[in-house]
């Protein structure tokens, strides 16, 4: 695989350093509740069909980081204990003056809360056997959770970042990252937010003052590097 990926603003990472040994693909929230038929986004009344455009592309990557050695994935998925006791009030109180809340029951079972079916990744790019799954109680990946520890056990200090919502789950785990010394790649048919103007501003916030959060490129490009 080659050292770099061909990046805006400059090809990433910024070392051009890469290897299958410290480098990992993120695949954030690809739940159910945020992109299924009767998951919570859908219960908002949001079109989730304006994010499934990513399902396609992080499939295709997945087969080709899986033909790899010791390429490390990792998925993460939004969810709160059934007791609620891991949520912050004011952000319980913030769902619940919606029509639909964090904890309450939905098509899939309880909205957003761990052992429920809306919680499950997709089927089409389920984790296998080996692949990291990290359970979050926030919008950031690294927030309460042991994602550091685990990326730098591995020795990863590039992150290639894909999923939903890219203004929100996506952006801050990117932010997260950033201010942790780890290179970000955010992959701009990987991702989509619910309202399309806030995913073009993500990407150009990424980019800006060459590249404050990281950079951006595609799928295509990913397994171009991989493969060649």
């Amino acid at each position: 695989m080659k050292k770099y990926i061909k990046a805006e603003p400059y090809n990433f990472p910024f070392d051009q350093s890469m290897t299958a040994d410290n480098t990992a693909l993120m695949i954030i929230d690809m739940q159910h509740d945020f992109l299924g038929k009767g998951g919570y986004i859908d219960q908002m009344g949001l079109d989730v069909t304006i994010t499934h455009p990513v399902i396609e592309p992080i499939k295709n990557l997945l087969a080709e980081v899986r033909k790899i050695p010791n390429f490390t994935v990792v998925y993460t998925r939004l969810g709160f204990k059934a007791d609620l006791s891991n949520i912050a009030p004011n952000r319980l109180w913030r769902s619940q003056q919606m029509e639909v809340g964090i904890g309450d029951q939905g098509p899939l079972g309880r909205n957003l809360i761990v052992g429920e079916p809306g919680l499950e990744i997709l089927p089409e790019i389920a984790p296998i056997e080996g692949e990291i799954i990290v359970d979050k109680p926030g919008l950031g990946s690294f927030y309460a959770t042991d994602l550091d520890f685990i990326l730098r056990n591995r020795g990863i200090r590039n992150l290639i970042i894909t999923g939903v919502t890219t203004d929100v789950c996506v952006h801050t785990t990117m932010r997260e990252a950033n201010d942790r010394g780890y290179e970000c790649l955010l992959l701009k048919d990987c991702t989509r937010a619910t309202i399309y103007e806030n995913y073009l501003a993500t990407l150009e916030m990424t980019t800006m003052q060459h590249g404050l959060f990281g950079t951006v490129s595609d799928s295509l490009s990913v397994i171009e590097a991989l493969l060649n």
